[in-house]
């Protein structure tokens, strides 16, 4: 990495070194992320100096946003600015630390705005083609029962995998799952769901399971999250599915379509057993059309002339 040059300002450059050295031989940070502190505070060093910053002992709230907006000029992105704002405070910390400053400046200044990552869904005749397998042996079997229950029900890959025979409840259609904080829900189960389940349970003892799981490996032993991801690609590819079938963009795929075809959002937050409904708006997305469909056909003032 280069470093500021000889003509740079001590009174910035020094300080920055000082915290550098801190974080290799007292914090034992990894090589990585004392590289990335390293980048992000050299950068602000150069930026200093063209906003007539000389020392460190000059910098308030207004100048750190003078610095993150010269750095949003140079082309960074809201992920990157947070990352050197974030390098900005933890040593400005360590100057407080070590009476360098007397307060924190940048402690005051808000984070740039993120975009909501919104993780893609798979349209429902992708997920027609994905599940159209038929052949007949164990492995593709289980996986055609796995990719159903994920998408029939919504899981979360841990929950998934985690799942056990005992808390099938095939004659109501229903299964108890294990959700993040040891939560329990009950969920229904679809028709399909229910008909490859069955039909991996009369092959199941051909693995010699171990234990009591619901998805095995070949091995007998529980079904790994890292095997499912595997097998879940290898059937798009298969299939011959435009994008990446990961287990995420299923439980994904679920909540769009509930949410588009009932509009109910408590019920699809409570099937994907969220405990905060913001979760459940930032998860699932619908298109304007929709929105404006669902608006025209229900709402009293809405509703046009014919």
């Amino acid at each position: 990495m280069k470093q500021p040059n000889q003509n740079d300002n001590t009174a910035l450059t020094l300080p920055v070194d000082q915290f550098l050295n801190y974080l290799k031989s007292e914090r034992q940070l990894s090589l990585n992320t004392q590289i990335n502190y390293q980048r992000q505070l050299y950068a602000l060093i150069l930026l200093a100096k063209e906003i007539e910053l000389s020392t460190w002992q000059d910098l308030d709230s207004s100048a750190v946003r003078l610095l993150i907006s010269r750095s949003k000029r140079t082309g960074l992105q809201a992920r990157s600015l947070s990352l050197r704002l974030s390098a900005l405070r933890s040593f400005c910390d360590w100057m407080v630390k070590n009476e360098l400053l007397t307060a924190n400046p940048a402690r005051g200044v808000l984070n740039p705005k993120l975009g909501q990552h919104l993780p893609k869904n798979i349209d429902i005749d992708e997920i027609n083609q994905l599940l159209d397998i038929d052949h007949n042996d164990p492995l593709s079997v289980r996986d055609r029962a796995m990719l159903e229950v994920m998408y029939g029900s919504g899981l979360r890959l841990s929950e998934l995998v985690g799942l056990n025979c005992r808390e099938l409840n095939l004659v109501d259609g229903e299964i108890r799952v294990m959700g993040k904080g040891n939560k329990e829900r009950k969920l229904p189960l679809g028709r399909e769901s229910i008909k490859w389940i069955k039909h991996w349970l009369s092959m199941r003892d051909f693995l010699a399971p171990q234990d009591d799981a619901l998805f095995i490996s070949k091995l007998g032993k529980r079904i790994s999250p890292r095997n499912v991801e595997k097998r879940f690609a290898q059937w798009g590819v298969k299939q011959g599915l435009n994008s990446h079938v990961h287990p995420h963009k299923l439980r994904h795929s679920f909540a769009t379509h509930m949410l588009e075809s009932s509009g109910d959002l408590r019920a699809v937050q409570e099937l994907l057993g969220h405990a905060d409904l913001s979760t459940t708006q930032v998860y699932t997305h619908l298109d304007f059309a929709h929105l404006s469909e669902v608006y025209d056909s229900a709402h009293p003032r809405a509703k046009r002339r014919k």
